[in-house]
């Protein structure tokens, strides 16, 4: 492999430390933390087998992606009903005006800190007439 890919393609991690493919490259048995989260599992305390390699082009600097083994991957924990309970109140804490204390359909926006009514309460919003 010439070019960019001589770069990324390091099997035996002579260069990286660790066993690094070109991107989409990587041979099977391996996956990334979102495709074994996809098949209903997690890395498992597994260290981290080998990674799949991008040079950016503008940048310069590589982008990086772990791979693990999806053979010592372990099932994801199933959400017990604390968890749950504890995600609604979040979700909730998350959709309550701190202000007027209004609970709303969506979350507030982070930027505002509490809802548009509240943080624009003369009934202009960015400079338009309501």
């Amino acid at each position: 492999m010439a070019g960019v890919y001589g770069k990324c393609f390091d099997p035996e991690g002579a260069l990286w430390g660790i066993p690094t493919f070109p991107w989409k490259l990587a041979p099977d048995g391996y996956a990334t933390r979102r495709q074994l989260r996809a098949q209903g599992l997690r890395p498992g305390g597994q260290p981290v087998a080998a990674q799949v390699m991008r040079l950016n082009r503008r940048a310069g600097t590589p982008r990086v992606a772990y791979l693990y083994h999806v053979d010592r991957a372990l099932p994801v924990r199933p959400m017990t009903s604390r968890k749950w309970g504890a995600l609604a109140l979040a979700m909730l804490a998350r959709r309550t005006c701190p202000k007027c204390q209004l609970t709303y359909s969506y979350c507030m926006p982070r930027s505002l800190g509490m809802c548009v009514l509240c943080a624009y309460p003369e009934g202009t919003c960015d400079g338009i007439a309501a």
